[in-house]
């Protein structure tokens, strides 16, 4: 196969340029590829697939018709991201999380940056993710959002935007382990000739990131993975971190408070646990402090955080600055906090809670997206262009009822990046959401997922919603 046809239809293509040249960091990839025998990468292309299916890479789409345990579909011609690049979204993405930490450990104490009337107290206290219960909290070494998943984008101009923070429970970063692995297999030739900054060590980062922010008193810390067990949707991801950083894998029901502390049941009787990495809502961690009727929380786990006898990672209450009407006030928040402009810039974004804003969104809906504050997976989402005038009805009808609920911005020509399709090349829309710890210092994984929106003409790269992945290479 050939990319002499390829066609970038006027977008800004990860590979080529408007002129149809291949970016310096493709060259030997492409090279490559087209050294192929023909056939060859198509069979490549199987290959990687049927691996996925023999490793049990799976996640689960609930209610789908054919069926719950699907393979994350997987694209194998990688995306390429040059050093210079990368190092504008490191610093960019280590500014911002730095600044977001620091709002919400504010918001939990002295709310100073709504005194000073930079953010709206209405807002903060009508954020799904905003709980109470987390008020004077002080986890170790003052993080509260210690692994975030940032959504990114690039325009048609070939400039990176944030499209949304996640900071909540973060998916997604088993599969660029898995990528990596399978395209080490399937086109090792590409590896010995291109500089590519190595992803494996992400288990062993986040091991370290669990023992930074142990509690102060642990002496031997023990750490475990909290999960809701193995009909949730990122199961596979669970057990899979379990096995690679050697910590515990634990539902509610293998835990049990006891003499103020958290203590895992094992054949030897009750072990001590020290941090907790939870992939379980605040809603559910404990039924005493949050939602009675919770089976998959630890009784009297929140008494014991309050104490500092047990790290929660995230911290409970982190979700607020996932809040997309949140999300807008991301640059005043890096500006009040550190006096600095944002290095990555938001996409621009109307609040339907301005009346304003919510006039402009309600008179062009046919050209915006509009997004509900608190959904996530491409839920919740009205892609104007591409909506019919029934649904355009209906998401007026939810803004005019519930105008806190909604933001839009303008529908983004995404980059795009070939995909294979048949006996040819396409491009598709793709983001990038990179995998940031925060321990004693702020760490990103070079590289991070890369979701493409493997349906022609879609913007929508989720999974759920027919979107798959490519591995992706930062160059050293």
């Amino acid at each position: 196969m050939k990319f002499g046809h390829y066609d970038t239809e006027g977008f800004y293509d990860e590979m080529f340029t408007a002129e149809g040249q291949p970016r310096p960091g493709y060259l030997p990839l492409m090279e490559r590829i087209e050294s192929l025998p023909e056939g060859e990468i198509r069979a490549r292309q199987a290959a990687a697939e049927q691996l996925f299916y023999d490793m049990g890479i799976t996640f689960t789409v609930y209610g789908h018709s054919e069926g719950t345990e699907k393979i994350f579909p997987f694209d194998i011609i990688p995306r390429i991201i040059e050093r210079r690049d990368w190092e504008h979204l490191e610093r960019g993405l280590k500014q911002r999380i730095y600044a977001l930490n620091l709002f919400i450990d504010d918001i939990y104490h002295d709310q100073k940056i709504v005194k000073d009337g930079v953010v709206p107290a209405e807002l903060i206290e009508s954020a799904d993710g905003y709980f109470h219960q987390c008020i004077g909290i002080d986890p170790p070494r003052g993080v509260w959002c210690h692994i975030t998943g940032t959504d990114l984008v690039r325009d048609e101009k070939g400039e990176f935007y944030v499209l949304e923070d996640n900071l909540r429970s973060p998916s997604g970063v088993s599969y660029v382990l898995a990528n990596r692995r399978i395209l080490k297999r399937t086109l090792p030739l590409v590896f010995e000739k291109t500089n590519i900054r190595p992803v494996d060590d992400y288990p062993a980062m986040l091991l370290d990131m669990l023992h930074e922010v142990a509690p102060p008193a642990a002496d031997r810390v023990t750490a475990a993975l909290l999960t809701p067990g193995m009909f949730n949707s990122a199961y596979y991801e669970h057990s899979y971190l379990a096995s690679q950083t050697g910590v515990e894998l634990l539902e509610g029901r293998d835990m049990v408070v006891q003499d103020g502390y958290v203590m895992m049941r094992t054949t030897k009787g009750l072990q001590r646990v020290d941090v907790i990495y939870r992939r379980v809502g605040e809603d559910f961690l404990d039924p005493l402090a949050f939602r009675p009727d919770s089976l998959l929380g630890v009784p009297g786990l929140m008494e014991v955080y309050k104490a500092g006898r047990v790290t929660l990672a995230n911290a409970p209450g982190t979700g607020v600055a996932d809040d997309k009407v949140i999300y807008a006030y991301v640059p005043r928040i890096i500006k009040y906090y550190l006096d600095e402009d944002p290095l990555l810039n938001n996409v621009p974004t109307w609040l339907c809670s301005e009346k304003k804003d919510q006039d402009y969104v309600l008179a062009n809906l046919d050209s915006l997206v509009v997004k509900a504050a608190n959904e996530s997976g491409g839920y919740g989402m009205l892609v104007g262009p591409a909506s019919t005038r029934k649904q355009r009805e209906e998401f007026a009808a939810l803004i005019k009822s519930r105008p806190r609920n909604y933001i839009a911005q303008p529908t983004l020509n995404l980059s795009r990046a070939p995909v294979i399709v048949d006996d040819h090349f396409e491009g598709r829309h793709i983001d990038l959401r990179p995998y940031i710890l925060y321990g004693k210092d702020i760490k990103i994984v070079p590289g991070g997922l890369t979701r493409v929106a493997l349906v022609k003409n879609s913007l929508v790269v989720n999974s759920s919603q027919g979107g798959g992945s490519k591995d992706t290479w930062v160059l050293g």
